[in-house]
This record gives C-alpha cells, sequence and structure tokens, in this order.
C-alpha cells in the first residue's frame, strides 16, 4: 500500500465544510470492497480518482478524490456523497 499524504489547510477546510478528515479519509483504501475510478472531468496535467469505500467505523461510505505523486496517495477531497454510496452499492449489492 502506498503511503498518503496531503495539505494541512485543504484537510481543515475538507473537516469544516463536509465533517471528514483526511486522516479518516485513508481508511477507505483498506476497504476490500473500494472501487477506484478516474475522475476523466477534471483531469488535467495529472490524472484524478476516486475512491469509494466504508469509512473506518463501517458506518458510511465515503468518496474520497485523490491523485497518485511520487508513489504516494495524495488525498485533496473527501465526503459522503450520495452518487459515491450509489456507485459503491451497486457494485457490492450485498452492502
Amino acid at each position: 500500500m502506498s503511503d498518503f499524504e496531503w495539505e494541512e489547510t485543504k484537510d481543515f477546510e475538507n473537516r469544516e465544510k463536509h465533517g471528514v478528515s483526511f486522516y479518516q479519509a485513508q481508511h477507505v483504501f483498506f476497504d476490500v470492497n473500494r472501487i477506484i475510478a478516474e475522475d476523466v472531468e477534471h483531469s488535467q496535467h495529472e490524472k484524478r480518482y476516486f475512491c469509494f469505500g466504508l469509512n473506518q467505523e463501517n458506518t458510511g461510505i465515503l468518496t474520497v478524490r485523490f491523485i497518485y505523486r511520487n508513489s504516494r496517495i495524495r488525498i485533496f477531497g473527501a465526503g459522503y456523497w450520495r452518487k459515491g454510496r450509489k456507485i459503491y452499492e451497486q457494485a457490492n449489492p450485498v452492502h
């Protein structure tokens, strides 16, 4: 598994806006049923991705926005978004 990184300012802003820290968000990558999808709409100089997966408490589906950079996962957004939950539940119908 890759290491994780993020900007502290973005983490603070994300906690204020969405109630999710990037520390919490990194745990969705350990969900064996996670879904990784390329964000083709927003990829420009670097490919951007979504990770859809269960949060650490297994109580909700988080969507995490990230890029791969220097063998690290750089998180820049996370939240409980309906579209991400729908994608996850369609791929994992038992959840």
